[in-house]
């Protein structure tokens, strides 16, 4: 099947925005920078990148009969929000697991940001001990247990919906969205620089970009995912392995070459939700620069690892790059002693 032909429930207000950061560009003095904002991309619990994923599950969950979704993350998890956002569109109901992946001391930790915005919206929310992981977890099945136990019909959507046999169409069609608007706005990206931690986001871009390139005539271009789990190997198999299957699942007619598939390190810090100091310069300079909020978990350590390779000529001076912002922003307020 090719992309078109999966089915998807819109969720999104269309393609989400692309526009220049002329004075974070000029400031670092290299590559012309723009961004793709996810954060702005949709009406429910303030967007985000997983929102387009479950454009893709929402019809598979609904062909099931399903009535719940249960999902599994952080205690600040993007994800779990998101999830909780788009099964009370549903009127379906929601029950998350949110696992302690960061060992953060602000007090309201896991009564603020996304946890918060969760429980506003009617999810059942079960906070669990158990550390940051991205594979599948007890808790998780006993979460899909006790609805089934209830009479309900879960359906499993597993962290950042990435280890789903769908969860790379989203980000797969980002791809293409991506090429129209190029020839919209008159302009090639070479080089996307996005953040990587359950993999399925950058893993679909990976898919997405060789279809283009592969059936449409596309030009090829570098994908850079920079690790923020901090754990480099896993996350580098996780998205070689989802951005494979989302390549066979859509059809690309040719295996995907290990060179397509870039996680680079050094800006994760010793640990997942951690900020480190590059993280508090990302996040300053973007605010002040371009007045655009990034976030400590996601989107500070994107950034981090973008200034560096713009700044050390490691991404050429007349690249034109994009910036994937994946909307974590809400996450912030359980930051709070650190940002005041």
């Amino acid at each position: 099947m090719a992309l078109t032909d999966f089915p998807r429930h819109s969720l999104t207000f269309g393609p989400s925005p692309v526009h220049p950061v002329d004075r974070l560009s000029d400031h670092l003095g290299g590559a012309r920078i723009w961004m793709k904002r996810e954060d702005v991309s949709s009406g429910l619990a303030f967007g985000g990148n997983k929102v387009r994923k479950l454009e893709y599950l929402v019809p598979d969950a609904i062909a099931k009969g399903a009535d719940t979704l249960v999902s599994i993350g952080a205690v600040q998890s993007n994800h779990t929000r998101q999830v909780a956002a788009v099964a009370a569109h549903l009127g379906m109901k929601c029950v998350l697991v949110q696992e302690h992946w960061v060992d953060w001391p602000d007090a309201v930790h896991d009564r603020v940001g996304n946890i918060l915005l969760s429980r506003l919206m009617g999810a059942d929310v079960r906070l669990s001990p158990a550390g940051f992981g991205i594979g599948f977890k007890e808790s998780w099945r006993q979460a899909l247990a006790d609805v089934e136990a209830s009479g309900g019909t879960p359906y499993a959507i597993p962290a950042g919906a990435s280890d789903h046999p769908l969860g790379g169409l989203g980000f797969a069609n980002w791809a293409h969205e991506v090429a129209a608007q190029e020839r919209e706005l008159g302009v090639f990206f070479d080089t996307i620089v996005v953040c990587s931690v359950t993999g399925s986001t950058h893993a679909g871009m990976i898919a997405g970009f060789a279809d283009l390139e592969q059936n449409f005539g596309g030009r090829p271009r570098r994908v850079l995912g920079i690790d923020a789990s901090a754990k480099i190997d896993e996350t580098r198999d996780q998205v070689a392995r989802v951005a494979r299957n989302t390549a066979a699942l859509i059809e690309v007619g040719r295996e995907l070459r290990d060179d397509e598939i870039t996680v680079l390190d050094g800006w994760a810090g010793d640990f997942y939700g951690i900020p480190v100091e590059s993280t508090d310069e990302a996040i300053y300079l973007t605010g002040r620069l371009e007045g655009i909020i990034l976030d400590p978990v996601y989107e500070g350590k994107s950034m981090a690892g973008l200034i560096d390779l713009v700044s050390s000529g490691k991404i050429s001076h007349d690249s034109n790059v994009l910036f994937a912002h994946l909307g974590g922003q809400p996450a912030i307020n359980a930051y709070s002693g650190r940002y005041h």
